[in-house]
């Protein structure tokens, strides 16, 4: 859950540890949602490059120093003795290199290629664990890092972010405090960032993980930017701390945008709430979604009801392309 600091405590690491509400305690039941990694969609297409020269001939195309062009070979070749063998060189040479790639050695265009293919030796599991150390790690760092430099860099808020600290958008979804908020967080990442993994790809789940956290963290900044002012001033509320000053953090958003896709995708798939009543994973998702309107309605200022809107958002957006065929 995106968490709200409307009050900095001096110590931390003193902070309250009544465990909050949380949007995920689910496991699955069966693992009929686990398609075979062997239909993974998202792949990267191996793309090929020609060049042409404008004071080579026609229709003629050069590569590794070998004319492609058999008609050609025959011209600048035609009267020799030994044309029969000429011929048979130039076959033989053009099997070697004519399916060589002319951009092949050229540094450039190379690099989003091995990219890539350095990506695919990445798991969904190692990409998941990975997701979940660095969670972990940067709630260490709240253990002994300088409280003021965690807060400007690991926590999102307007002020943060119109002061230059761009970054938060993305820090802020690997930071807590809580230790009960860090482990439902990461729990829901492993069950349900697993399913979308094997589903999509590693990579595909990056994407979907790093977008929710992103777009979380601009629908916190949003609504606290425009909306909680207003509700605010509505309702004659007093706050200790301007609305704009409030800190979030938490990976809540990037979770949701996890956890929303794989119900989107597999609405039938029963899931248990509190890890105990099962229910359907589409009424899980409605409930989701709908507790975090009521939050922002009632100016929830504990947990961030637009944060996880943020990540809802993302999941229907990748739920939408994913029916079109797109990525």
């Amino acid at each position: 859950m995106q968490r709200l600091l409307s009050k900095i405590p001096k110590n931390l690491s003193n902070a309250s540890k009544n465990p909050s509400q949380t949007f995920l305690s689910l496991t699955s039941k069966t693992n009929q949602c686990h398609p075979s990694p062997q239909h993974q969609l998202f792949s990267a297409p191996h793309t090929t490059f020609s060049h042409s020269y404008s004071w080579m001939p026609q229709n003629v195309k050069y590569s590794h120093g070998v004319f492609s062009k058999q008609v050609l070979a025959n011209t600048l070749f035609k009267g020799d003795p030994n044309k029969a063998l000429v011929n048979r060189a130039v076959g033989i040479v053009r099997t070697q290199f004519g399916r060589r790639n002319f951009h092949s050695n050229f540094p450039f265009g190379s690099t989003r290629r091995g990219w890539r293919s350095g990506f695919g030796s990445f798991s969904t599991d190692g990409v998941v664990l990975g997701l979940i150390l660095t969670n972990v790690a940067v709630f260490l760092l709240w253990r002994v890092a300088d409280n003021r430099f965690m807060m400007r860099n690991f926590m999102i808020s307007v002020d943060n972010f119109t002061s230059g600290r761009v970054h938060t958008l993305i820090t802020a979804a690997f930071s807590h405090i809580d230790a009960w908020h860090l482990i439902s967080n990461m729990v829901g990442l492993y069950f349900f960032g697993t399913s979308i993994g094997r589903t999509f790809g590693p990579e595909f789940l990056l994407k979907l993980y790093l977008s929710g956290a992103v777009v979380g963290s601009v629908f916190y900044l949003v609504y606290h930017a425009f909306i909680a002012p207003s509700l605010q001033a509505q309702r004659r509320q007093y706050m200790s701390m301007h609305p704009s000053q409030v800190p979030g953090l938490g990976a809540s958003g990037a979770v949701n945008a996890v956890l929303l896709l794989d119900i989107f995708l597999f609405p039938k798939k029963t899931l248990y709430f509190d890890f105990i009543i099962p229910v359907p994973a589409i009424l899980l998702g409605i409930f989701i979604i709908g507790k975090d309107v009521l939050r922002i309605l009632e100016g929830d200022t504990q947990i961030s009801g637009s944060a996880h809107l943020g990540g809802a958002v993302t999941a229907a957006i990748a739920w939408a392309r994913v029916r079109r065929g797109r990525f």
